[in-house]
């Protein structure tokens, strides 16, 4: 009996065992098989993906120099002839390729570049040339000749869904061709009112190195430039941001025609609307973006679009808020009419406006549409400048100060000022207006590098300029 006994326990031992193992062999392959396997997509992918090495050459002495000769110091030294030796300063990123020969990277990562040199997965390596750069979109096009290239189907960013995989291929902190993957986050994200692009947002590892480099879908369709992180060490943190392909595609299209982007532009100043701005315009829900300004002679004024009037479609899309709108119109080239259905004081109206070219600084058209006087005559240190309005004054929370028109002047320039720029301070003197900006400038000595504080899209930034 105690034999049977034992030999009945061992038997179910041995079928609770066989049954245990057998739920966990199940759930490995059901885990298992809800996981993509990407190695079949990389081995295929990674030849279409590109090191991009910059070179770019800075004048010696940080181009501070006065008047571009060697300091006296040096010249005491080394003698007369001694001439500054250049520097070079090198940098990297990814890229990825497109047929003919394309290259389609970050505009951040050749910008200023002297020298661009591609690394092949081969190891081959080809010069490049730029052929054209979008800032806004971040995006830029190199050219090289060879015709034994691995180019890249482009998908349509658009059919990507919240939570579908996605894999990116880029050289990280110079660990070349990495393979990463994730999900996609979120779509439609805006990030700056510097750029045209809702971002697509994935959990996708990127880090300095990425930039540039492609996202892939599953079908190893290019849906994604990868180009920024959120982060608050400089290093991943599990939010990474792409350029979508369809964006990429226009921008492309526009680099190889002309060499740089042309868009639609309004000719408004806009904002979101809340809840409570939302119930005092009789709106169901705070959606759209109300108008707060019309500048003067713009294509919005020209087409019926008037203050406080809530944009709520344009051009068949729905305009969720401000940055969609700009994105939207962005996305139009200048010169088509597109139908803008906006409400006012409660009725829905559909106007038809035709679209104008925007700005090189977009910046520059809201700034310049608030001044009080006109630009003085001449230049005075290579700028002409004219007084802020009180009202972007007072926006601002400063006294007053002076907006850049023109940068011609070399010290200006070198000094990094830009148009748009609004001068509030000189050599520790405010400066309030055109007259106040005029009469410090005459004080001061040929020669002589002071500072200079600028408001720049609403932050201040102190720079130095040089007299002359």
């Amino acid at each position: 009996m105690n034999h049977i006994t034992v030999y009945r326990q061992n038997t179910v031992l041995t079928r609770i065992m066989f049954f245990v193992l057998l739920g966990f062999s199940m759930q490995s392959m059901v885990v298992n098989a809800g996981l993509p396997d990407f190695a079949d997509l990389a081995e295929e992918l990674l030849p279409s993906v590109v090191v991009i090495n910059t070179v770019q050459k800075v004048k010696p002495y940080g181009g501070r120099a006065s008047g571009g000769q060697t300091p006296d110091l040096f010249r005491h030294y080394f003698g007369e002839g001694f001439q500054m030796p250049e520097q070079k300063r090198e940098a990297q990123g990814s890229g990825i390729i497109l047929s003919d020969g394309y290259i389609l990277t970050n505009h951040h990562v050749v910008a200023g570049a002297d020298e661009v040199t591609i690394r092949l997965h081969d190891h081959r390596v080809l010069d490049a040339v730029l052929v054209g750069g979008d800032e806004l979109s971040d995006l830029a096009l190199l050219k090289v000749e060879d015709d034994d290239l691995n180019a890249v189907n482009i998908g349509d960013s658009d059919e990507l869904r919240i939570g579908e995989w996605v894999m990116a291929i880029g050289t990280p902190f110079g660990f070349d061709h990495s393979v990463t993957s994730g999900i996609v986050s979120a779509k439609g994200r805006t990030l700056s009112r510097d750029n045209y692009v809702p971002f697509i947002q994935t959990d996708v590892a990127i880090n300095p190195g990425n930039s540039g480099g492609p996202l892939f879908n599953l079908d190893g369709e290019l849906v994604g430039i990868n180009t920024q992180i959120y982060s608050r060490t400089g290093g991943f943190m599990g939010l990474s941001f792409a350029i979508p392909s369809n964006i990429a595609v226009e921008v492309v299209k526009q680099l190889k025609e002309t060499g740089e982007v042309a868009r639609g532009w309004l000719g408004v100043v806009i904002h979101d609307v809340n809840r409570n701005l939302a119930r005092s315009l009789g709106l169901d829900k705070p959606a759209g973006a109300i108008v707060a300004k019309v500048l003067d002679s713009g294509p919005a004024g020209r087409g019926g679009i008037k203050v406080k009037d809530v944009i709520l479609r344009f051009n068949g899309r729905e305009i969720n808020d401000s940055s969609s709108l700009r994105n939207h119109v962005g996305a139009v080239r200048p010169g088509n009419m597109v139908d803008v259905v906006v409400s006012r004081a409660g009725e829905k109206k559909t106007l038809e406006i035709t679209l104008g070219s925007l700005p090189k600084d977009p910046y520059r058209a809201n700034v310049m549409s608030s001044q009080n006087t006109k630009p003085q005559k001449g230049s005075v240190l290579g700028l002409v400048v004219s007084t802020l309005s009180t009202e972007k004054a007072k926006q601002w929370g400063i006294r007053g100060g002076v907006v850049v028109q023109k940068v011609s002047g070399d010290s200006a320039k070198a000094a990094g000022i830009r148009v748009g720029d609004v001068i509030t301070n000189l050599a520790n003197q405010p400066i309030l207006d055109q007259a106040s900006f005029v009469s410090v400038v005459k004080q001061q000595k040929k020669g002589k590098w002071v500072p200079i504080l600028i408001n720049r899209r609403g932050s201040p930034e102190f720079l130095a300029i040089e007299i002359h």
